[in-house]
């Protein structure tokens, strides 16, 4: 790091990031911050946002979807226990 003095008379400090002289000064607020802020903004009004109908007809889609498969696994797991249960029976009956 290197100091150097500012237009104000005050002192600059230099940094070397990748070859390249840095003035930490830079990162005030109209520095690279304000300019990534800016980007953010212009990236964020890039993206195609859902209107309102289209996200009550997902997520109602997805509520109505966990719900219906959750009740298959539960039928499923029944069948399977029922089927145990009867194979549990006839064996206790067959071997005593």
């Amino acid at each position: 790091m290197k100091l150097r003095k500012g237009s104000e008379g005050g002192n600059v400090t230099l940094m070397e990031v990748k070859g390249k002289q840095v003035s930490l000064s830079d990162t005030t607020e109209s520095g690279p911050k304000v300019g990534f802020i800016r980007g953010i903004k212009e990236e964020l009004s890039k993206i195609t946002w859902t209107t309102k109908i289209e996200l009550i007809f997902f997520t109602k889609l997805v509520v109505i979807t966990t719900f219906t498969f959750g009740l298959g696994i539960y039928l499923f797991d029944l069948v399977i226990k029922g089927v145990l249960e009867g194979l549990t029976l006839l064996l206790h009956r067959i071997f005593g």
